[in-house]
This record gives structure tokens, sequence and C-alpha cells, in this order.
């Protein structure tokens, strides 16, 4: 599987972003997010879940225990890769992307330092909810109100430090003025305050 990683000079912490149904390691609006972290001092990979053959099959899309071994497996390569290894790791999860960063930060040998979901579909992880231990971040538009809603039902379920920030006006994909930016200003005040510095590996 394809994916896009940066490491800027003295980074703080590593953010590996997980996408939604429908998209890839090409969203342009997890782009921006990226660029705006890597601006800020941290690394970022972006990277494909699933192989152009599995995509094909729409059950793939929403199987969330297969997205997050997935993930699983790029986090282990983040932690030894020689740019990377010993930085805490957190996680950037939109739509099902979300429940997948969710339900793999809920193993109990994968220490994730944050997390942080856009429009996310966080309720899909389900029982591993309560198994989370790192700090979550869920960011929702203010005209998402089925998502709002969701959002609210697995934040009740979570027994980590947990928040939902609203961003008034804006309805699921961001895409109004100023939407993405506030976004990526949330997204990169959750990590830093996070990511407190480096970790040992597992």
């Amino acid at each position: 599987m394809s994916g896009d990683l940066i490491v800027p000079d003295a980074a703080r912490g590593m953010v590996v972003f997980v996408h939604g149904s429908g998209s890839s390691r090409h969203s342009p609006r997890n782009r921006y997010v990226a660029g705006a972290l890597n601006e800020a001092g941290l690394g970022t990979l972006l990277f494909d879940l699933l192989t152009p053959e599995e995509e094909a099959d729409r059950a793939n899309v929403f199987d969330i225990p297969l997205l997050a071994d997935r993930l699983l497996e790029r986090t282990s390569w983040v932690r030894a890769h020689p740019e990377a290894k010993g930085l805490p790791i957190g996680y950037f999860g939109a739509s099902t992307g979300a429940a997948a960063a969710l339900w793999a930060a809920a193993e109990p040998d994968n220490a994730i330092s944050a997390i942080v979901s856009r429009g996310g579909r966080p309720d899909l992880a389900g029982d591993r909810l309560a198994a989370v231990r790192a700090p979550t971040l869920l960011i929702v538009g203010g005209r998402d109100p089925v998502v709002v809603e969701l959002n609210e039902e697995a934040r009740r379920r979570l027994r980590a430090d947990s928040r939902i920030t609203v961003v008034p006006g804006a309805t699921h994909l961001f895409e109004e003025p100023g939407a993405l930016e506030a976004v990526a200003g949330h997204a990169r005040d959750w990590f830093s305050t996070h990511f407190s510095g480096p970790q040992e590996a597992l």
C-alpha cells in the first residue's frame, strides 16, 4: 500500500491519517490539514488503507476491523522508521477512518498519544470505545446534525479525556470558507498539547 511520509526537522510527534470511505491518501482536505501540522513541526503519514482491487468491494470500505488492522501495520512501520522512531504518535481520522483509528487505539499494546476525528463516525467503533486511552477530539460541523448526534453518543462511551468541538456553519465536508482552516487549527493545538515528549517504541 502506498503512502506519503513527511518528518520535519526536530519533529515533536507523528500523526497518521486515516481517510474515510470513498477517499484515499490524496484527499485534499486531509492533505491541507497535514500541511498545517507539518508547519507546526509535526510529522505526518498519509497512506491508502486498501489496494485498488480491495476498494472495488464496497464491503471492505466499511470493514472497520480490517481498516484498523491496516492502520496497526502502518503504525508499527512508523515506530520502526529511523526518522520517526521514539516520537509520540497520534491518529487523525475522517468519516469511517475515525472509527478505524479508535478501534486501533483500543489495542492494549498500541500506545497512542492523541486522536482527532473530523466529521467522523466514532460510533462505528462500538464497544471498543470504552477501551480507548488516548485523549480524543471530535470535530464536527454545526450544519451536520446527524453526525453531531452520533459523535455525542460516542463521546458518552469514551472513558478517555475527550471533547467535542463544533465548527459553526460547517457541513460534513467542511467546504465552507474558513471551515477547514478551523479544523487544522484545532487539530494542531490538540496534537501539540498531547505530544509532550518522546516515547519508547513498543
